[in-house]
């Protein structure tokens, strides 16, 4: 009589075990994700949280970023006060061909970039060229601080990704986001973050402003609430909370409420006094590159409503044609390639 069921018992556990086993472990190798041209892969390079690969023409720069990636690596863990899960895989290429080939296939990179994340994919692809560029570690940590975020939660507001990104390769100390964040606050530009949640400026002053006032907000949040708090609103994001529910249950307060406090210190902080009563060489050169933007911003402020009065006054009655506009300000980087003002030192 209970024959039949043992052996039906039996059928079932058999089943299961052989499902077990094909279900990929936790210590299983990973699908690797596809590449255009996998024949450019020379090989690969392996650390604890990391797998590099590299073609022939980047060995070199594979194994001394081997050297060094576990280190950024923790530095990023001291500060989000988590490791984000996973290996993550950099790919590295010499010259634009590489670095196009060892893209995925359907997420081709910009022209102009020469780093790229796939947050959702753990994987950062590298022109090995660009490492030995002064901007070469910075780059490095601003993609991978991509792929630290993206592991490590979902939606994140698009201020609080690229202000985090600056925050963690160091760039809220640039000289340069100094002079662009003090140029708007004196011309009383300072966007509110939300509207930098989801879209990003297209006027490149305001993109320079975009980005400064981000990391300002992130190191202001960071300074005030500290790195245990930064840590549990990454936690209450990964769990699956909007990133303003968590906000308010890490720092027991709102992002409206932090932003004005931000905002009520920008003109004390970003004012003339420590930059006129600074005594170092820094300062110095500081004070010349926001005096240059500030009047040069004025100055083509005034001359496009120069323009446009003496267009108003040309026109005809009854003219309907199109006064053309001039061109708009002058985004930081163009500012200080203008003559007569140079590009500050880097820090």
């Amino acid at each position: 009589m209970f024959l039949p069921l043992r052996a039906a018992v039996c059928s079932a556990l058999t089943a299961l075990l052989c499902v077990a086993e094909a279900l990929p472990s936790s210590g299983s190798q990973i699908e690797p994700s596809p590449i255009r041209s996998p024949s450019v892969v020379a090989g690969t390079l392996r650390t604890d949280r990391f797998q590099i690969l590299y073609t022939e023409k980047s060995q070199g720069a594979a194994k001394a970023l081997g050297k060094r990636i576990e280190e950024i690596r923790d530095d990023f863990e001291k500060i989000l006060g988590r490791d984000w899960p996973g290996v993550t895989e950099i790919r590295l290429g010499v010259g634009r061909r590489e670095f196009e080939a060892l893209a995925m296939p359907t997420r081709v990179p910009p022209k102009w970039s020469v780093a790229l994340a796939y947050p959702d994919r753990n994987i950062i692809l590298l022109d090995a060229l660009s490492l030995s560029e002064p901007d070469g570690p910075r780059t490095l940590r601003h993609e991978l601080s991509h792929v630290a975020l993206g592991q490590l939660g979902g939606s994140w507001p698009r201020w609080f990704q690229e202000g985090m990104a600056m925050y963690l390769t160091g760039e809220r100390f640039s000289i340069a986001q100094y002079a662009s964040l003090f140029a708007s606050v004196r011309q009383s530009r300072v966007l509110h973050f939300e509207d930098l949640a989801v879209e990003w400026p297209d006027e490149p002053e305001q993109v320079s402003s975009a980005y400064a006032q981000s990391v300002s907000f992130v190191a202001f949040i960071v300074q005030r609430h500290g790195y245990r708090a930064l840590g549990e609103l990454i936690d209450h994001v990964q769990r699956g909370d909007a990133f303003e529910t968590g906000f308010a249950k890490a720092f027991k307060t709102s992002i409206w409420v932090d932003e004005n406090e931000w905002r009520a210190q920008l003109l004390a902080r970003y004012s003339w006094v420590p930059i006129l009563t600074g005594g170092s060489a820094v300062w110095g050169l500081l004070s010349l590159v926001c005096v240059g933007i500030y009047f040069r911003q004025r100055v083509l402020v005034a001359r496009r409503r120069l323009a446009m009065d003496a267009a108003e006054a040309l026109a005809l009655p009854g003219d309907d044609s199109t006064v053309l506009e001039s061109p708009a300000p002058q985004s930081l980087g163009e500012t200080l390639a203008a003559p007569g003002v140079g590009p500050p030192p880097r820090l």
